[in-house]
């Protein structure tokens, strides 16, 4: 019987590292959290709180980064791809400084952790924005397109006219161990001629080969090499799941994306909010409101154990 109940994180986990961009030390706790109260970054420095949400978006330079007021938590895309690829809808995650630890700059670190602390249902029914129209965002051959589906999808193709990434493609039709087995390891990814500049911005301090793909003129740098052919894509699609997270719920609906980034990914999450045709909200919380996804559902993986 599958279980349609919202779901927290059974107890408190935490993990240390460094901020890719400030590379500061810096450490995550992930906490339980109330039935409805979503996803949200604690600043416990500050003792301020910023939700998960695509209002409060004040950044998308090389990652996504969210402020309340001067309170702002930065790379957060990593972590919520992780809690939304696991099926987890509400969430303390309190951070002691500006920046979400990288890691090794994929999100398997954070699959780790979720599955340390557990999964547990609440009593209280999902909640999902169920795509009705198409939504699209276009930049010249830039594309992030949402559309009515049977499942929550993501197709993305990269294209950056090198050798080794063009016309690179991955679709992942959702499903949590699909998720935590082929696309939480796959890692960000940079150019080396690229470092220097993201430097002199002030970016890219914590940055290195232990957590992060860099690539030359015709080579990949990293001793160990790749950890899938098409790892640049994979890790899109894994940062496109992110960035969809601030939409405040799963999403049933396809997205398409081509050469897309963190600012077209928000721009199309905040179009889809703000055209109330394109979309409607459903709680699952009887078999009425289950009539009419009983298709769609299954696709998302949540009869799985993530316990």
């Amino acid at each position: 019987m599958a279980n349609w109940n919202q779901r927290t994180v059974g107890k408190r986990v935490s993990l240390t590292g460094v901020g890719l961009h400030s590379g500061k030390p810096a450490s995550l706790t992930l906490a339980p959290a109330a039935p409805d109260s979503g996803i949200t970054f604690v600043r416990m420095d500050l003792g301020v709180e910023v939700p998960a949400r695509a209002d409060l978006v004040v950044d998308t330079l090389l990652s996504t980064s969210l402020g309340v007021g001067a309170a702002r938590v930065a790379t957060v895309e990593h972590v919520l791809a992780a809690l939304t690829g696991l099926g987890v809808d509400n969430c303390r995650v309190e951070v002691d400084g500006p920046e979400i630890p990288i890691l090794d700059g994929s999100a398997a670190p954070f699959v780790y952790l979720v599955q340390e602390a557990g999964v547990e249902s609440q009593r209280a029914g999902k909640r999902f924005l169920v795509v009705d129209q198409p939504v699209e965002i276009r930049e010249g051959d830039k594309l992030a397109r949402l559309e009515p589906a049977g499942e929550m999808s993501v197709k993305f193709t990269v294209d950056f006219k090198h050798p080794l990434i063009t016309d690179q493609t991955f679709e992942f039709g959702f499903s949590a161990r699909r998720f935590a087995r082929e696309l939480a390891p796959a890692r960000t990814f940079c150019f080396l001629r690229d470092i220097e500049y993201m430097k002199s911005k002030g970016l890219a301090q914590g940055g290195s080969l232990d957590n992060a793909i860099v690539i030359d003129e015709f080579s990949i740098l990293n001793p160990e090499g790749l950890r899938f052919p098409d790892e640049f894509a994979r890790h899109k699609v894994l940062d496109a799941i992110g960035d969809l997270t601030l939409v405040g719920m799963p999403v049933i609906g396809a997205l398409t994306a081509r050469k897309s980034g963190h600012a077209m990914n928000q721009a199309l999450v905040r179009k889809v909010l703000a055209t109330p045709a394109s979309h409607r909200v459903v709680r699952v919380s009887a078999e009425s409101e289950l009539e009419p996804l009983r298709i769609r559902l299954p696709a998302l993986g949540l009869a799985e154990s993530h316990a």
